[in-house]
């Protein structure tokens, strides 16, 4: 497939969003904020940045990605299967007891999954693992990681930092998705970790700071970290919690709740009305 950019992206973020969204409602459980706030993210790894097969999920050069922040499962599995890891329609049976796709990844069951996740501050441990055997085997695949900002207050994260910088990993990038809310409410006030560029260039990772809903910004930092060498890249990606859906950003009751059958149907409306807007412009 060739790659896609710019404008192309946005619309199929969009439409990820949409996928999640209808997923969690089908399903009334699931992850809604945090999805939205890295479909974009997702979106240009998987259709432009990242080295992958989905005919040969396991294909052994592939690049790697870890969704740290597990729960987002929902915009990672929409993402997987516009890309054709396995049919939308199984979006469908998101949480389903007889479904492949539960509510955080299972690299076991669902195709494109490279590491399971869902239990925060661990993902980021596994990237530096792959990125590690990458160097070990002379392999020339790049691993990437979203965690959530949230998620940053965890311990392990920062072993995983010092880890990474030690081994001087410059085949791993990874996200923090900054969209400064997480289920208790406000990062700052549940435990505040700012400021982060300075924590991680101190911890010896290169950082970047964009906008995590500008497919430019994320592109270009893509590329950048490509170049740097002796040390992982981080993307500091300041986001909205709820990105495109009016009711749900911003908002951290939206972390981890479902909307009934009357919101569903106001986040579709916008989501499809956005869609169509970037299609005709």
């Amino acid at each position: 497939m060739e790659k896609l950019y710019g404008k192309d992206l946005t619309v199929l973020a969009y439409k990820a969003r949409l996928l999640a969204v209808e997923a969690v409602h089908r399903a009334s459980s699931g992850h809604p904020g945090g999805s939205l706030s890295c479909a974009d993210a997702l979106t240009a790894l998987y259709f432009n940045e990242m080295n992958i097969d989905p005919a040969n999920p396991q294909w052994s050069d592939r690049d790697r990605f870890v969704l740290s922040k597990g729960h987002c499962a929902p915009a990672l599995y929409a993402v997987l299967a516009l890309r054709g890891f396995f049919p939308v329609e199984d979006l469908q049976q998101l949480r389903s007891i007889k479904s492949h796709l539960s509510g955080h990844p299972d690299m076991r069951f669902v195709p494109g999954v490279d590491m399971s996740t869902g239990s925060l501050g661990q993902g980021l441990s596994t990237a530096v693992g792959m990125a590690l055997s990458a160097k070990i085997e002379g392999k020339a695949y790049r691993t990437y990681a979203i965690c959530g900002d949230g998620e940053v207050a965890e311990g392990q994260i920062w072993e995983a930092m010092m880890s990474a910088a030690k081994w001087e990993l410059d085949n791993l990038c990874a996200f923090i998705d900054v969209n400064g809310l997480q289920i208790d409410g406000a990062t700052k006030d549940v435990m505040p970790t700012e400021p982060l560029d300075q924590k991680l260039a101190a911890f010896n990772w290169h950082v970047i700071k964009i906008d995590g809903h500008d497919m430019e910004q994320i592109l270009a930092a893509l590329a950048e970290a490509r170049t740097i060498k002796g040390k992982p890249t981080a993307i500091l990606m300041h986001t909205v919690k709820g990105k495109g859906v009016s009711f749900m950003e911003n908002q951290a009751g939206w972390h981890g709740k479902a909307p009934n059958a009357e919101e569903f149907a106001v986040a579709k409306q916008e989501l499809e009305a956005r869609i169509h807007e970037l299609e005709e412009n």
